[in-house]
């Protein structure tokens, strides 16, 4: 039987995943109802996602990381690495199923759009203006504000009840979606990133070109280092 750890986050980054995939497919894809939908559509649907993710993992008795660099971040707070090996290799499969499964819910409509970075765009980010040191350093920081309200949630002074928590990092992605998001498309989660463009990869796709694998580290380095520096920087403050 598998850990309920492993079943928590693989569930949750699946859902997590089927909904923000889905809205990118449902607003980018050609003869969706939702074709032409803005910037807010995403970001409102992307803090959904995580809303109802981080519960369908909570309710399977995970902590509802959904995101590789959450999980390394809170074992680097709490200097405890036993679980990594668990919840990161269930986030990376949990993406990958969730991401395969909104390519399923609109299979008609992939050999009907023809611009192949639309397609792309559907999985995985990419940015505004490539330039990858640059944006290396937005998913940066971007990440380190994550992390940093994160450990602001969960401290003894702000209190919250825990069943606000899902709510507050769903209201956190969402923000930072309208303010961070801009540049990148804001991965700030390597799983959400990697999972997907795997998927991307793989699947049999009508005229969907690369999966820009060159620009693939930006996504997962940068959320991971943005973590670590959120931690440190909490530390340093008395936070944890």
């Amino acid at each position: 039987m598998m850990a309920p750890g492993f079943v928590g986050e693989f569930a949750g980054t699946a859902t997590l995943l089927l909904l923000g995939t889905g809205v990118c497919a449902n607003v980018t894809l050609t003869r969706s109802k939702g074709q032409g939908g803005d910037w807010t559509v995403i970001t409102s649907a992307w803090g959904f996602a995580v809303l109802f993710g981080v519960l369908v993992a909570v309710s399977l008795g995970a902590p509802g990381h959904l995101n590789p660099a959450v999980t390394i971040g809170m074992a680097i707070a709490a200097d405890d690495f036993s679980q990594v090996g668990t919840y990161i290799p269930a986030q990376l499969l949990g993406a990958m199923a969730g991401s395969g499964l909104a390519w399923l819910a609109y299979l008609p409509h992939w050999s009907q759009t023809d611009d192949p970075a639309a397609k792309l765009g559907v999985f995985s980010t990419s940015p505004a203006i490539r330039n990858l040191p640059a944006n290396f350093v937005s998913e940066v920081i971007g990440t380190l504000a994550l992390l940093f309200v994160i450990v602001a949630i969960g401290s003894k002074l702000v209190a919250m009840p825990a069943f606000l928590g899902p709510v507050v990092v769903g209201l956190l992605v969402w923000g930072i979606g309208l303010s961070l998001g801009g540049s990148t498309g804001y991965a700030i989660n390597p799983a959400r990133d990697l999972g997907p463009r795997v998927m991307h990869a793989i699947l049999p796709i009508p005229g969907k070109g690369g999966s820009d694998w060159a620009y693939a580290w930006v996504p997962v380095g940068g959320p991971i280092f943005g973590a670590v520096i959120a931690i440190v920087i909490a530390r340093a403050l008395g936070m944890i």
